[in-house]
């Protein structure tokens, strides 16, 4: 949905506001909220008015109060602009927003998200004038930090962002949503190829783990372990998951080392990537998307493994190296076990 079609909902909200004495019109053609009449103002940031700084628009000597801010301003020549009952003009910042979100979510709401710098003056806002409006509004805010680089937040605006199909290039998408949620949605994430390749590596070393239990034990169900519900039920602390998947990991490599079961493992390793959104058997991270070909790729792979454990049996070892070596070169690796060759995409 876009702001420009929910005007109607924006003049109907400052009518509802100035008739509440929450906000007013001083003629000129700009609406403003009054924001010493609102008890609760600065609760989510934690501020006090009179310590507050003046609005960005202060100089407006229409305003009661330096710290008014608009909801709407009148029109300035080639300006889109829109007719109110106080003339032609167009929202403020937080308007659309608060207009929008009654639209589709209604007086109340569970979680509203944002970025670190939205918490004021935007949501702070947000907040004025919906509570003003009568309307609960969200019951939680969840706000992230950056993802960064060299230490500057990325942003197009900076003109130091990437294309996620240019990064789709070097890794899954899968990987790279693992990459993305390894730090605290309110810890800044310092993003460099190097960690991405790295953090990669570690996902197919999941992966691979899953795979082999799957192929020695069967199908592996989700288990949704204590330790996940835990993590997650504090302010999803999703390093605490990550934690006890490198822990379920090591055990169950452990396990499978000795020659032991290590569905339990995988289980719970398996349950907590689904929560993440991570699950490597999710169709959705098909390597090819294409079950034929997948298909056809294995059987190619084992066919190349069926020849090369013909020349070991014949003790032809220069032929099964060099087969060996090309299948390497395809960014597959062999691992020789005791129940015949097992491959896994490097």
């Amino acid at each position: 949905p876009r702001a420009t079609g929910h005007i109607t909902q924006m003049i109907e909200l400052m009518q509802i506001l100035i008739e509440n004495g929450a906000a007013y019109a001083p003629g000129n053609g700009d609406v403003y909220l009054e924001v010493r009449k609102l008890e609760r103002y600065l609760t989510l940031s934690n501020q006090k008015l009179d310590d507050l700084q003046s609005a960005g628009d202060s100089e407006d000597t229409f305003k009661k109060d330096p710290r008014d801010f608009a909801l709407w301003k009148a029109s300035k020549p080639g300006e889109p602009a829109w007719p109110t009952p106080w003339g032609a003009g167009r929202p403020g910042w937080h308007l659309e927003c608060s207009a929008m979100a009654h639209a589709y979510l209604g007086d109340e709401f569970d979680i509203h998200g944002g970025g670190l710098d939205l918490i004021f003056p935007h949501h702070e806002n947000e907040i004025a004038q919906s509570e003003a409006a009568g309307q609960k509004f969200a019951r939680r805010w969840m706000h992230n930090a950056w993802v960064t680089t060299s230490g500057e937040k990325m942003s197009k605006s900076l003109g130091n962002s990437l294309i996620v199909m240019e990064v789709l290039k070097r890794v899954r998408g899968i990987e790279l949503r693992w990459y993305l949620g390894s730090a605290h949605y309110r810890s800044m994430l310092e993003f460099s190829f190097e960690a991405l390749d790295e953090s990669a590596t570690a996902f197919r070393r999941i992966e691979n783990f899953l795979l082999r239990v799957k192929e020695l034990e069967g199908e592996i169900e989700r288990e949704i372990a204590q330790e996940l519900k835990a993590a997650m039920d504090d302010d999803l602390a999703v390093p605490q998951v990550l934690a006890h998947i490198a822990e379920w990991l090591r055990v169950g490599n452990t396990a499978l080392s000795e020659g032991k079961s290590a569905l339990s493992s995988a289980t719970k390793i398996r349950g907590a990537l689904d929560i993440l959104g991570c699950d490597p058997f999710d169709p959705a991270f098909g390597e090819s998307g294409n079950k034929k070909l997948d298909k056809a790729v294995d059987g190619l792979i084992a066919l190349l493994l069926e020849q090369r454990e013909a020349a070991r049996v014949r003790k032809d070892f220069a032929a099964a190296d060099a087969i060996r070596d090309r299948i390497a070169a395809m960014g597959i690796s062999i691992e020789d076990t005791p129940n015949g060759p097992r491959w896994s995409v490097n």
